[in-house]
């Protein structure tokens, strides 16, 4: 199978190797980086990899952290920085190698504060900066940061505002921010008769910024399902932040949010836009295969720009695919609109042609693979795209896939990790590989580090409840790292709903509740690590034995809590002897060298002898 790059969506790559300037590290969406030399599956284990440090912000950080190499800031030199944004309207710039605070700036103006959670429990307990900002090094006297955030006044009334602040300072730009204000011909919710109204409170910005040939694009979501509000995409001039465009998908109807589990809007290098649209009003009366009212709920689409000069011309449909059933599944929910689009590179198929592809998911269990040339649009007896593969991820898909040399990353609901091969760029089923790990809701975002397009690759992924875990997996899903295996040495923090981490030169970033969790390749003089078992049987009168082991070369070993008739052997670690009586002990085991002393619970269950 032949695979074709586009120059346009690594262009940003090739200038600065080391930049994460947008969600899943390019407008196409496919989550890899493939210029990391330093992580390699090699290095990657409990033994060498780990927590390096915590960072801590004002609030929970859902966006995903961005991450540029060696910016100057005035009086400070030059530092690889990691932009990170949070749910308190702040956003920072830190060392990305050491976390030290280089600024620190809010998007609230006097007397603002941010949003409450607007009876919604999705975002909470406060919304401020929940979508993925964007970046670019060009624009601007030392390059700009775009953001969007969400605060509320002090007489209560909500505002959504585009910030441009420079990557320096964090100063705002052009005059900014500018206030997020739509109107659009229609008379659907919130209609004033003639247009639709965007109204700020009924919104939240979920979905990552696009950055496209300099226009920075929003699109926007609901609070749950709490109407009134319709479906909008609205671009803003990167250099002067004057809207350019207003797009509203169900102009004419209800509902149809973007949300893709914070997804980015994807781009092709033709200029085109890429996204699932959400339960919604889908008209299945149809003029040239279009829905005559311009309402395209539960949709895969595709935008094109009109080059107008009237903002409300601007983007227009070029096509799109709906399922057969699309009425049915918005009304029972059961839409696209929860997992997130992703462009596939050029593809050749059996016949020699080349395929130009994109591939969704949301909750009917369906993966579909659509070709972008003619995507199928909406046919009430059959489904018309490239093709589906029904069932692919039972629990639904509540995130976005990963692409990598030739094979497609899925984590769905209760799922394991599934790596789909393309061949004649067609899906192969059933997948490859399947991870050993499954992910409870709401799944996960693979995301894949490598050295080149075919080499030294390494899935990276979050269990997103709880205790956040982070996973690497080789590109056959085989397991190299998780950081509980680390016996609490590098756990981060807990786990938030949407997370996506960011791997660039040797270390992997993942927001919290509480701040960014940084992991790398752990000092050679580290303190070890226990590496081994830490439960036990054994039987009374009858011999035992137990090897302590640990990482970083240990020099002595100690045990204590042994029950009688066990001892420890400092020198080798070695807990040996013959149990005396009945029960379950909890035994401190430790493993020391010259930077320290690494230790962990040893639970031994005594069995009476038969």
């Amino acid at each position: 199978m032949a695979k074709r790059w586009f120059p346009g969506l690594l262009a940003a790559v090739c200038a600065f190797a080391q930049d994460v300037t947008t969600y899943h590290n390019d407008n196409a969406r496919t989550g890899q980086n493939l210029n990391e030399t330093i992580l390699t599956p090699a290095n990657v284990s409990v033994s060498t990899f780990g927590k390096l440090f915590v960072i801590a912000t004002d609030g929970r950080v859902d966006a995903q952290p961005l991450y540029l190499s060696a910016v100057t800031f005035p009086a400070q030199g030059t530092h690889n920085a990691l932009y990170v944004a949070t749910e308190h309207d702040s956003v920072y710039a830190f060392d990305a190698d050491t976390g030290a605070q280089l600024w620190k700036v809010s998007m609230l103006k006097t007397g603002d504060t941010p949003s409450d959670e607007r009876g919604c429990s999705q975002v909470s307990p406060e919304i401020g900066v929940t979508s993925t900002p964007v970046i670019s090094r060009s624009i601007g006297p030392n390059g700009t940061i775009y953001v969007v955030a969400m605060s509320k006044d002090a007489s209560g009334n909500y505002l959504q505002r585009l910030h441009a602040l420079d990557l320096t300072t964090g100063a705002e730009e052009f005059s900014g921010p500018q206030e997020v204000q739509a109107t659009y011909p229609g008379t659907g919710d919130n209609s004033n008769g003639a247009s639709v109204v965007f109204d700020p409170k009924q919104y939240k910005e979920r979905a990552g910024l696009l950055l496209l040939n300099g226009v920075v694009y929003t699109s926007w979501a609901s609070h749950c399902d709490i109407a009134p509000y319709t479906g909008w995409v609205i671009g803003y001039d990167a250099n002067t932040l004057a809207q350019t465009s207003v797009f509203d998908f169900t102009p004419n109807g209800h509902e149809g949010a973007v949300w893709m589990a914070g997804a980015g809007l994807a781009a092709d290098t033709n200029g085109n836009i890429y996204f699932l649209a959400a339960n919604g009003t889908f008209d299945t009366n149809l003029t040239n295969g279009f829905p005559s009212l311009g309402d395209y709920g539960n949709a895969f689409m595709k935008l094109t720009v009109q080059n107008t000069q009237n903002p409300q011309t601007n983007l227009a449909v070029a096509d799109y695919f709906t399922m057969s059933n699309t009425v049915s599944e918005s009304n029972g929910d059961v839409d696209l609109g929860s997992g997130g689009a992703l462009v596939l590179p050029d593809m050749t198929d059996s016949t020699g042609a080349t395929r130009h592809l994109a591939v969704g998911a949301g909750k009917d269990q369906h993966i579909y693979l659509v070709n972008r040339d003619s995507m199928g649009k909406f046919n009430p007896n059959t489904d018309s795209n490239y093709q589906d593969l029904p069932s692919a991820l039972p629990g639904g898909e509540w995130a976005m896939p990963a692409y990598f040399n030739g094979y497609l990353y899925y984590g769905g609901v209760n799922d394991v990790i599934k790596a789909y091969q393309f061949s004649n760029a067609k899906l192969v089923t059933p997948p490859a590989w399947t991870s050993p790990t499954s992910f409870g809701y709401p799944g996960t975002t693979p995301s894949i580090s490598a050295s080149s397009s075919t080499a030294n690759g390494i899935v990276w992924a979050v269990e997103n409840t709880g205790t956040a875990t982070l996973h690497a997996y080789s590109v056959e899903l085989n397991e190299l790292y998780s950081n509980q295996a680390g016996n609490g040495r590098d756990h981060f923090g807990g786990g938030n709903k949407f997370m996506t981490p960011t791997i660039v030169n040797g270390k992997v970033y993942v927001g919290t509740p509480t701040g960014v969790g940084v992991l790398g390749i752990l000092p050679a003089n580290a303190a070890p690590v226990i590496t081994g078992s830490l439960t036990a049987s054994a039987t009374v009168g009858t011999s035992f034995s137990y090897q302590i082991t640990a990482s970083h070369n240990p020099t002595s070993y100690r045990a204590t809590g042994l029950p009688a008739g066990l001892s420890v052997n400092t020198r080798t670690g070695r807990i040996s002897g013959t149990p005396q009586s009945a029960g379950t002990a909890t035994i401190t085991i430790g493993a020391t060298n010259a930077s320290g002393t690494g230790t962990a619970k040893l639970v031994l269950t005594i069995k009476k002898k038969h």
